[in-house]
């Protein structure tokens, strides 16, 4: 496989709640659901931030106030559509591309689909990145919706 053919990360995931829950509770609601073993630092008492506007950073904010920057919000359409460069780990040149669509099925039920990628721009490294990010989705997620399913009625 060559560097231009690294596919990207296609995920979807069924959660019983509207769409625009499910918005909020990704955007607003990061910091209560996304795990500890999923941040770049190990001090505790971190909080996961999410800006909410087109330039907004992803970031961990530790204890003692220092920030480190996860990606930088790149569309911001709520509830529908929010997409990120992603560098968790990385130098930020190495940032990949996250697209996260929330889309209604039904009323109280929602699709959340998840299109990651860019590997190529890791050159030798991106097929194995790949992997490690396919794995920490499959970590994260599960939280999500778990967090989607809790009784914080979220936006009006």
């Amino acid at each position: 496989m060559t560097e231009e053919e690294i596919p990207p990360l296609r995920i979807s995931v069924d959660v019983a709640c509207s769409a625009e829950h499910a918005f909020h509770v990704w955007t607003a609601r990061i910091a209560a659901w996304w795990p500890v073993g999923h941040r770049a630092t190990d001090e505790a008492g971190t909080e996961v931030v999410l800006e909410p506007r087109l330039g907004g950073r992803l970031l961990e904010r530790t204890s003692s106030g220092r920030e480190v920057q996860w990606g930088e919000i790149t569309a911001w359409e709520p509830p529908h559509r929010l997409a990120y460069r992603w560098h968790i780990r990385r130098d930020p040149a190495d940032a990949t591309e996250v697209e996260i669509r929330f889309v209604a099925v039904e009323p109280g039920a929602a699709r959340v689909d998840i299109v990651h990628l860019g590997w190529e721009r890791l050159g030798a490294a991106g097929p194995d990145w790949r992997e490690r990010n396919l794995g920490g989705w499959n970590g994260v997620l599960p939280e999500f919706l778990r967090a989607a399913l809790s009784g914080d009625p979220g936006p009006s």
